[in-house]
């Protein structure tokens, strides 16, 4: 399992992938406002919380996910226009 942290447009974040198991990776990039998450976690739990997630699907690792779309979000996160469609870069502007 790896934290790493990195640059997009300026902006810093944390990336956190890992095998939990054989064929089952986790992986999440925190920003200072929210987070993007992996589908292996809970989006029902961070709309509990009232978090700005959302999650992609089919990734292994960080740099997977920085190609993908969100496929879901919290309701905060869609308030902020992180809404399903858009891609990853994008959500990162706004976390």
């Amino acid at each position: 399992m790896q934290l790493k942290e990195f640059v997009v447009n300026e902006k810093k974040y944390w990336g956190f992938e890992g095998e939990l198991f054989p064929g089952s990776n986790m992986v999440f990039i925190k920003g200072n406002n929210g987070f993007i998450m992996c589908g292996y976690l809970n989006i029902e739990t961070a709309e509990k919380m009232g978090n700005i997630a959302a999650i992609v699907t089919g990734v292994k690792t960080v740099n997977d996910m920085l190609e993908k779309n969100i496929v879901n979000s919290t309701t905060n996160a869609q308030r902020i226009g992180i809404n399903p469609g858009i891609s990853v870069l994008e959500a990162l502007e706004k976390i």
